[in-house]
């Protein structure tokens, strides 16, 4: 897929005319990852935010204890490190390439001139940082009130929402998915096992069916 092709299958450029996309493959950068490469670290310059072509990325923290909390999992045609183009400040997480990937690096001071000259660009990505500020309450809501069960009911609520099927499989580790519900991988085998044997989903290796929907939004409600 060609830079322009990207841009143009990317939610927070869809909308935008060819010209635009064309303006905006002008200044971005192809790059290239090996699974477990540091994008960027917390607290470096944020000079700017990248577009993942193909791979998966995470973000994260770390703990002064050293424990790892994935605060997102991101795969083709996804945004992420986007909030440096507007605060110009230093990134807030960091960012590691979870299987070898192709990213698409967009300068900050570059995309800058361009809002400046079109301004719709800021407008639209205004739109895709709300969506993603919803997304990280949400987050924090489950990580701090919310038991596992839920957690994990809601999560599997929103892959069905973003694949758009009952049946799909879950493309991030057990370790990686404990990390970012907030637990760790024993318990979160064992609240899969129990939801199974609830008949609330169906499993066969990383493939998850939803036998029960409104059991599993039940759950996610705490009920």
């Amino acid at each position: 897929m060609s830079i322009i092709d990207l841009i143009a299958n990317t939610p927070l450029f869809k909308r935008l005319s060819k010209t635009q996309h064309e303006n905006l493959a002008k200044i971005c950068i192809k790059r290239s990852y090996k699974r477990g490469q540091i994008i960027f670290r917390e607290g470096r310059p944020a000079n700017g935010f990248y577009i993942v072509a193909s791979g998966r990325i995470k973000i994260f923290k770390v703990s002064s204890q050293g424990k790892e909390q994935i605060l997102g999992i991101f795969g083709a045609g996804e945004v992420f490190g986007e909030v440096a183009v507007f605060s110009g400040n230093c990134f807030p997480a960091n960012a590691m390439a979870i299987e070898d990937s192709h990213i698409i690096f967009v300068p900050r001071g570059e995309f800058i001139s361009i809002i400046k000259e079109d301004p719709t660009l800021g407008l639209n990505m205004l739109a895709v940082l709300s969506s993603r500020l919803r997304k990280f309450t949400v987050l924090i809501e489950n990580l701090s009130l919310k038991e596992v069960g839920s957690r994990l009911a809601a999560y599997i609520l929103y892959l069905k929402e973003q694949k758009d099927a009952e049946k799909f499989k879950l493309d991030v580790t057990k370790t990686q998915l404990a990390s970012l519900l907030g637990t760790i991988p024993e318990t979160l085998s064992r609240t899969l096992s129990k939801m199974n044997k609830q008949g609330l989903i169906k499993i066969e290796g990383s493939q998850i069916e939803i036998l029960d929907q409104e059991g599993l939004q039940k759950l996610a409600k705490g009920n």
